[in-house]
């Protein structure tokens, strides 16, 4: 790798390294499944959902309280019906509970 003294962009360092590479494909491979399961989220939950990393097939899903994560697990088997339709399949949805930072 050449040693350079000047800035660039995000993106071309991204693509020049493999593991910043690496890195933006999951991100984009999350991205693109939250944007495929949102129309099936119920309006007022969508807000409380984001997307997490995705890693050897299994994606997940952060939630912003209990609340949201329990409600969220009955929608679990719809989502991956749905993604395998999109023709993004994921073995597993896991869902985590976003710890509040004080």
């Amino acid at each position: 790798m050449q040693r350079r003294h000047h800035a660039i962009p995000l993106q071309q360092a991204a693509q020049e390294s493999p593991t910043f590479a690496l890195l933006a494909s999951r991100i984009k491979a999350s991205s693109d499944r939250m944007q495929a399961i949102k129309s099936l989220l119920p309006a007022p939950l969508r807000a409380s959902v984001q997307a997490g990393p995705i890693d050897e097939g299994q994606w997940c899903l952060l939630a912003s309280s209990n609340a949201v994560a329990a409600k969220l697990r009955q929608f679990v088997p719809a989502l991956q019906a749905h993604l395998q339709t999109k023709g993004m399949p994921v073995t597993a949805i896991r869902i985590k509970v976003q710890s509040r930072s004080l």
